[in-house]
C-alpha cells in the first residue's frame, strides 16, 4: 500500500485519518477532503504526428530514433539540429571538445554516429536514405531541411519526457 499525505494542502487531522484509515483503525474516510487536482495525461510518442515528412519520415519515427540513441549520439543530433541540419565534422567536433556539460573526446564521435546509423537501420522507414547523410569528400554532415523541423518537435518531447530515453 501507499499514502501520500501533501503537506501543503492536508491538515494534520486529514493526515492521522488516512493513516488510521490505513491501518484499519478507522475505515471511514471523511467526506470532506479536497477533491483531487486534475492532472494532465502525459504526452508520450503516441501524441506525434505520423504524417510524412519525407520519404516515409515521420515525427513519430523521429522521436524513435532520438529515444534509442546513447546520450552522446543524442547530443550530437541535437546539436546538428541547431544548426539547421548542416555542419562540417570541424564545427562539430569543436563544438564537443570543451563542451560544459556533454564533452564528446574526437575518438569518439564517430563511434558515437555510429550508434546514430545503427539505431536507423532498424527505425528507418524502408528504402530511405539515412537521416544523417555525411559527405566524407567534403567532410559535412546533412539532415534534410524537412526532417530538421521534425526532430525539432521529437526533441521537444524528449525534453519533456526524459523518462522515455535511453540513459
Amino acid at each position: 500500500m501507499r499514502l501520500t499525505i501533501d503537506t501543503e494542502t492536508d491538515t494534520y487531522e486529514q493526515a492521522m485519518t488516512a493513516v488510521q484509515a490505513a491501518y484499519g483503525l478507522r475505515p471511514a474516510v471523511p467526506g470532506t477532503w479536497p477533491a483531487a487536482p486534475a492532472t494532465e495525461p502525459l504526452l508520450g510518442p503516441q501524441d506525434l504526428a505520423d504524417d510524412d515528412l519525407a520519404n516515409g519520415w515521420t515525427d513519430r519515427l523521429l522521436f524513435h530514433v532520438i529515444a534509442a540513441l546513447t546520450p552522446k549520439a543524442r547530443a550530437i543530433l541535437r546539436h546538428l539540429t541547431e544548426l539547421k541540419g548542416t555542419a562540417s565534422y570541424d564545427d562539430v567536433q569543436k563544438h564537443f571538445a570543451d563542451h560544459p556539460t556533454h564533452p564528446i573526446p574526437l575518438t569518439q564521435i564517430g563511434g558515437s554516429l555510429t550508434s546514430l546509423a545503427a539505431v536507423q537501420r532498424h527505425i528507418r522507414p524502408a528504402g530511405t536514405d539515412p537521416l544523417l547523410q555525411r559527405n566524407e569528400h567534403t567532410r559535412r554532415y546533412r539532415i534534410d531541411p524537412a526532417l530538421v523541423e521534425g526532430l525539432q518537435r521529437a526533441f521537444t518531447l524528449a525534453d519533456t519526457r526524459p523518462d522515455l530515453l535511453r540513459h
